[in-house]
Formats: C-alpha cells, structure tokens, sequence
C-alpha cells in the first residue's frame, strides 16, 4: 500500500519536548495520588473538568473517606505523552487511540479504560477559497497532524467517501497549533485537525469549516483514557474512580451550557490548558455539537473499525485482538461521578 511522502523536517518542526519535572511526574509518591497527561485541546477537556471535580469532591468529602488526587500534566505533543507511558514516568494519559493499539501490540502494558470524547475534528479552508465540495481538494496540499493521528483517517474517509485517493492530494505533517498560521499564508490550501486548532482560524475570521466530524462521522473517536496495566493491578479502585469520573465530566459537560462555561474558565486556565478562553468558549457554541462528550459508551465495533482504517492507512500492520489494549470492565462497573462545580 502507497503512503503519503511525508517531511520529517515538516513533520518535526514545532515539537517541543513538554516539560517533564521527575517529582511531579512520579505516580508512586503517594498511593492515592495519580498524574494524568494530557495534551491542550477539547478531546481532552473531559480531564480537566474530572480533575477539578474530583479536587472540589475531596474538600467536602467525610474525614477519613478515601480520597483519590488527580493531577493534570500538560504536554506538547502525543509522541512525549508515547514516551513517558512507555518509560512509566507517568500511569495514564489521553492517547490517541490508535497509538494504543500500536503500543499494546508491541508488549507495552497499556490498555483504554474510558473514551474521553465525541466528534471534534474539522477540516478548515480559508474564506475566499472556492472549495464548496471535498473532491475540490484534488491537487491540493492538506496538513494533518500525524500518519497515527485519527484526523488522517477523517480524512481518509472522506477520500474513500468520494473514490479518491491518498495520492490525488499532497499531504504535509505540521503540529496542530502551526496550521491556522499556515493556512493564513497560504502554505497550506486545508488542514485537517481536533479542536481547538480549526475554531482558532474561523474565530480569528480568515478560515471556515469544509467538512466536520460531527457531520461525517458523529461516532468518531479519537483521545481515550489510558492506563499502565501495573495501575491496573495495584489500585483497580483508583482506576474506577477515575474512569467514574472522567464519564461524570462528560455527562456534565453536555447537561447545559452554563456548565460547559465554567468548563471553559477551568481548562483555559495556566494550570491546565492555558489557553484564551475565547477560543475554548468558540469551540464549545458553534456549534454545541462540535465536540460532544456525554456518550462515552466503549463499543468494540467503533475501535474495530478505527483498526481497520489504520491497516488500509499502513500505521498498523494486522489486526489486534481488542482485549489486547481495551479493558472494558471499568466502564461497565461505571457509575458516572457527580461534578460538583
């Protein structure tokens, strides 16, 4: 199978190595304390809420209840999150979910314990551009953010959706916060990405939306709560928890909009996203349903189905079993946490 021609130097540029300070980083300075990385982008925004949930819940929780700490990590980039899970530096992290099945095929001890979102991918183009229809994009140059990222198989799926090919199109990597830019100079003719990279360009008033996962693929999955398999074994119960608590933020976030405000004032801020809120509040309303969370249901047909567009796209060789990297029996034993922000 044919595979795009890909820069490395395209591909590299902009990586910065996320600070990682070792004591901060260390899971094992308390049982009852868990770092969860995460990387500054709306897939992920159900981690913030949990965390901060779980923080609030703590302050009010009975003396002598056990309470579970969970600290948010920021990187750059998903090949330090890979890093630091393989190195065991940290126990959980926000993963692309085909970056686990990869790893987990390759011995690491990781396996998804919860989606962490819905939809929110998008494919900008400038304003002024005359592409009205995805097959207008033949010949041009689309940046995405990874051959692993699952925005390529977005747009992979609009291709096959139309009977074209990986080829009729020039593809660039480029890190998701450098597009809109590029866009913006014509470097790139569209771009393909997770929020809030797209809404950054449409809110700055220079780019709009082509296509959208929420209308193309509305089950599409991308970032999913992983963890080591030894976090696993050793404190199932923290586990639960969080994974409790990562689907009671997605449920908050979709109840009304006044909560996905305050979700906007958590994340935006410089202990976790550190982003302009404006940006963040962009994404959440307009539409609502750009990115969604409240159905954070784990099916094995959606991951198989991500598998099999991973072989047709060559970043997976052949199929792996799905209890090889998903252990389902969290989210079965769920019960959604109350958020009380």
């Amino acid at each position: 199978m044919n595979t795009p021609r890909i820069s490395r130097r395209v591909a590299l540029q902009g990586l910065s190595a996320a600070a990682l300070p070792l004591g901060a980083a260390c899971a094992h300075r308390d049982p009852n304390s868990l770092v969860v990385g995460g990387l500054p982008v709306t897939c992920n925004l159900t981690l913030p809420v949990a965390c901060t949930g779980k923080s609030t819940d703590n302050e009010h929780s009975p003396a002598g209840a056990p309470k579970y700490a969970y600290e948010y990590m920021k990187y750059n980039g998903w090949p330090e999150i890979k890093e630091s899970l393989m190195a065991g530096r940290i126990q959980a992290a926000y993963m692309l979910a085909p970056l686990v099945m990869d790893l987990a095929d390759k011995g690491i001890p990781v396996k998804i314990v919860s989606l962490g979102h819905r939809s929110g991918a998008v494919i900008m183009v400038r304003n002024e551009s005359p592409y009205q229809h995805f097959r207008q994009l033949a010949g041009k140059r689309i940046a995405i953010p990874s051959r692993f990222a699952v925005d390529f198989l977005f747009l992979r799926r609009m291709l096959a959706q139309e009977n074209m090919r990986v080829e009729d199109i020039e593809i660039v990597e480029m890190p998701p916060p450098d597009m809109p830019a590029a866009l913006y100079a014509n470097a790139v003719d569209a771009y393909c990405t997770g929020e809030p990279f797209g809404a950054a360009a449409q809110s700055a008033g220079y780019a709009r939306p082509l296509r959208m996962t929420r209308d193309e693929w509305p089950k599409y999955i991308c970032c999913v709560l992983t963890v080591r398999e030894e976090l696993i074994h050793e404190n199932p119960a923290m586990v639960q928890d969080l994974v409790n608590h990562v689907l009671g933020a997605g449920a908050w976030l979709d109840q009304e909009p006044a909560n996905r405000e305050k979700a906007v004032q958590i994340a935006s801020g410089p202990k976790f996203f550190n982003q302009d809120p404006k940006i963040i509040r962009f994404v959440m309303q307009n539409p609502t349903d750009r990115v969604t969370y409240g159905d954070l249901r784990m099916v094995r047909t959606e991951f198989e189905e991500l598998m099999q567009l991973s072989m047709e796209a060559g970043t997976i060789k052949d199929p792996i079993p799905y209890e090889k990297y998903v252990d389902e029996r969290f989210a079965r034993n769920a019960r959604p946490a109350a958020i009380p922000l």
